[in-house]
Order: C-alpha cells, then structure tokens, then sequence
C-alpha cells in the first residue's frame, strides 16, 4: 500500500493525522490545530489545482461564502488556505459516520430505515438546506456520502465544495452546471442548465426514496443512461417496491421528484413539512411509528385517516376526494381515459388502468 505522504505534514496550524476519507476532488484527513489544541478535519486538494489560479479564487470565494453559513445541521467550516501547493479548508470534525454508512449497515441486515428515523434526519436535512437557500448557496452534489452523521445521530451536511451563489452571480452558477453526482442528479443537472434550490430539493427526495426502499430509483452503469432516466423516466412508485409506505409518505417523495422544477416543492422547509404531516397521519395501526416520529405521546391525539396531497396545491384531501378542495385540481386522473378518481383509488374506476405509477 502506498504511503500518504501528507501525514505527519504541518499544514499551516494544522498536523495531518490520519485518513478520514477520499472523495471525488480531495481527500480528507483528521488533524490536529496546534494552537487551539483541538482536532479537525481537513479536506486537501490535488496540488496541480493550486496551479490553476482562476481555480484558487474561486475556491477561496466558496469557503469564505460557506464560513458565514451557522446551522446546527451544516458543518463548520474554520479555516481555508494554501500552503506549500496544497489547498486546504478545515472543517468540524464530526466522527460519527455518514448517512450512506447507515443506509449500507441498514441493507446488510436486509432492512430498511423507520419511517421515524427517516422523518428525524430528512426534517433536519430540509432545515439545513433551507438556511443555506435563504443566503443564497446551493449545494449541488448532496448524497448520502456528504451527510455526516454525529454520535447522537444528528445530520450535518458537508461539502460545499461545488456551492455557488445564487444571487447576482449567473456565471458562477452556469459554470457548475452539470456537476454533480448521477445517481442523485437533478433533470435540469443532467441537461446541464441553470439551477437553484429546486436541484437540492430533488436530490433530498432521491435520498428520502433510498432510505424507505432500499434502492434508488433509477439504476444504471454510466451517466448516459443514468441521466436518461432522471430527464425522461417516472421514477417507481415507492409503494410499488415497499408496500407499507404510506400513500402520504410516498407522495412527499414523489412531489420531490417531478420532472419540472416548479412542480417540486419551492422550499425545502415545505418538503420537511409535508413529510410531518404525513407521518403525522398514518392510519390506525401505524400509531407506534407516528408517536416514535414526533416524540412523548400526547393522548389528547386520535388516529386520524390517511390524507392524500393535491399534486397542484400540495394540501391534503381525504381518501374520497377526486378534486383537491383547496385548488380544485384532479387528485388522481387516469391518463388513459382521462377519468377523475378519487385520492385512495389504485385503478381507474373507469377503465381498470393502475395508477400507481401517476
């Protein structure tokens, strides 16, 4: 095996120790600042990227952008500089693995993550993004390997090494178009257009969807076909492939995935709610995953029936509904026959046609 030669280095105040991991564009290291007498992590990158100084500016803008973000859910970002050829930026150091780590533990035991669990991380998440929205950050390449996890199970979003600026800053977010990782991209990622929040929310449902099946829900060997299936497939209903997913829950992920940006939810803090609600909603019967998901049990709370959302409004309708009482909108139309069916219909009361995959 070939030794790293940065451990043992001193990069400015810091002591390279010990490999934490390597990513696409750098590798990561725990260390150690000397003159707080703490440990860190460093993220190092590649010494022929210092060569490229257009490179230089723009990472050192990232990192200074990405100092100012304070959230409990996104990673503290300390320092960033060059020395001796070698860009760094040192972050927190959060020990706890990653949100890809838990979902591989989780397939091991041929199990999949609790709708509670799931409400807890992806909540947190939501809130994450939606601060750094506010100040007008993207992050563009979220998957589970850039979701660290803490020892009390806390999400904390890293690596904004491809973030960009929203505001008034059209070049830099065209340039980063198209990067990202396939598997988690979005459609307009893939097409290598503009992009703003809206990517993020639709990597957010990608993860959702991984997390309560198991899978992701397009499978492919290369980008071509991976970004194929991202522009112009349907994704599979969730349900399809875990059946006790709520038609809420399920529904909350699929809004995440649509196809056109203003179809998706503007927010993530929208998303996070959605996904409260529904939890919040499970039938008689799921009383244990609803209770674990919000916390001490109050018993002034009955069961309540499932609500399905308008995929117009996003507001919840009951089962019985065929048009969304807030919008008007067709809950669930056939796209066969063009028949309006009520919310809780699998098949066309017309025609027969399922209507899982709508």
């Amino acid at each position: 095996m070939k030794q790293d030669d940065l451990i043992g280095v001193t990069l400015g105040n810091y002591k390279i120790l010990a490999p934490l991991g390597q990513g696409g564009m750098a590798r990561v290291y725990k260390a150690h600042q000397e003159n707080l007498d703490r440990e860190v992590a460093v993220k190092v990158l590649p010494p022929w990227f210092a060569a490229d100084r257009s490179f230089v500016e723009r990472f050192k803008l990232e990192a200074r952008l990405v100092a100012r973000l304070s959230h409990p859910n996104i990673v503290t970002v300390h320092d960033a500089n060059e020395y001796n050829g070698h860009l760094y930026i040192v972050m927190q150091l959060v020990d706890g693995g990653t949100l890809k780590q838990r979902l591989d533990q989780l397939q091991a035991l041929n199990k999949i993550m609790e709708i509670a669990e799931a409400n807890r991380i992806f909540t947190q998440l939501a809130s994450a993004f939606s601060y750094a929205h506010e100040k007008g950050i993207i992050h563009r390449d979220v998957k589970p390997v850039n979701v660290l996890m803490d020892r009390s199970g806390r999400p904390i979003l890293s690596d904004f090494g491809i973030a960009k600026v929203l505001a008034g800053t059209k070049a830099l977010t065209r340039q980063g178009a198209g990067v990202g990782t396939p598997e988690y991209m979005s459609p307009e990622q893939c097409q290598g257009g503009p992009v703003d929040a809206r990517a993020d929310i639709y990597a957010l449902g990608v993860m959702l969807f991984e997390a309560l099946t198991g899978r992701l829900p397009f499978l492919g060997d290369n980008y071509p076909a991976l970004a194929h299936s991202h522009i112009y497939e349907m994704p599979p209903h969730p349900g399809a492939i875990n059946p006790t997913i709520d038609p809420a829950v399920a529904q909350v992920i699929l809004t995440a995935l649509m196809k056109n940006p203003l179809q998706r939810y503007s927010r993530a803090s929208d998303m996070a709610e959605a996904l409260e609600r529904a939890v919040q909603s499970l039938p008689v019967g799921r009383e244990r995953d609803r209770a674990s998901a919000r916390g001490p049990t109050d018993p002034s709370q009955a069961a309540t029936m499932p609500l399905y959302t308008c995929p117009q409004c996003r507001h919840f309708n009951k089962p019985e509904m065929r048009f969304c009482t807030k919008c008007g909108f067709p809950l669930k139309s056939c796209r066969m026959c063009g028949a309006a069916n009520k919310a809780s219909n699998r098949f066309c009361s017309m025609c027969g046609q399922s209507l899982q995959l709508f």
